[in-house]
């Protein structure tokens, strides 16, 4: 089991910066890959952001270049780092963990909107 509490969420100005966190704990020795999903309104949920065990990172294309995701194994803690928010940017975003039991858990959302 893994409880995934997420944090950093909040209002944005455009061209503006926002760090998301998402500490890990419980069954933590085997998380495999964390991600961090958003979810706009009236759209699906998409990947925003993945990083391996190895640290190996994908980005969706619509925020590489601007978005950066880290992890930090001491502190069980897995980083979005957003430059450059734009207003699409707005959605709750979802941390997520994949464990190399091949089971997910995710976290309750925490809400990104970037408004003027």
């Amino acid at each position: 089991q893994v409880r995934l509490v997420e944090s950093g969420g909040g209002l944005g100005q455009p061209g503006g910066s926002l760090t998301l966190s998402c500490a890990a704990s419980g069954n933590i020795f085997s998380i495999s890959v964390m991600r961090w999903y958003r979810r706009a309104p009236g759209k699906e949920r998409e990947l925003v952001a993945a990083i391996s065990s190895r640290d190996t990172t994908n980005y969706a294309e619509s925020v590489k270049g601007r978005f950066t995701i880290s992890r930090d194994n001491v502190k069980n803690t897995v980083y979005l780092q957003m430059n450059s928010l734009k207003p699409e940017d707005t959605a709750v975003y979802y941390c997520n963990v994949l464990l190399t039991t091949l089971q997910n858990y995710w976290g309750q959302g925490t809400q990104v909107t970037v408004s003027s």
